[in-house]
């Protein structure tokens, strides 16, 4: 008999991967989901990294894709405790400031990747398949 453990629930697939999708713009979490989706990951969407903690707490998720200016939490903050909590999920940085001093911090403070908008969805998706494959 087969065990479900209530922290990390039973895939349909080994192909199926969770991603969090977290930024302060709806527009911008639809335009990630929608690729996401159409690469085969489930995607659950927050707007704050508040929500983005909550939600960890009670679902699996092998990604999560956040924005890095966000009001009242940082995507770095976000990181930061994600890390701390949550080692086990992949965190990658998206951010409009594509210079090294953000991209050295991202990647210092544990991010497995950094995209900088407008996002090259194409690139996205490989560099997506080898941060979820080294997991």
């Amino acid at each position: 008999m087969t065990q479900i453990s209530a922290e990390r629930p039973l895939r349909l697939s080994l192909d199926d991967k969770h991603a969090l999708i977290v930024d302060d713009s709806r527009a911008q979490r639809l335009l990630f989901a929608r690729h996401l989706q159409g690469w085969g990951y489930q995607t659950t969407e927050a707007g704050s990294g508040a929500d983005a903690l909550a939600l960890c707490e009670t679902t699996h998720f092998d990604l999560i894709l956040s924005d890095w200016m966000m009001p009242g939490m940082t995507g770095l903050e976000l990181l930061d405790k994600v890390k701390a909590e949550f080692p086990q999920i992949q965190v990658s940085m998206i951010s409009a400031y594509g210079d090294s001093e953000n991209y050295n911090r991202a990647i210092n403070s544990g991010a497995k990747g950094f995209f900088v908008k407008p996002i090259d969805f194409d690139s996205l998706k490989g560099e997506l398949k080898e941060i979820i494959g080294n997991a």
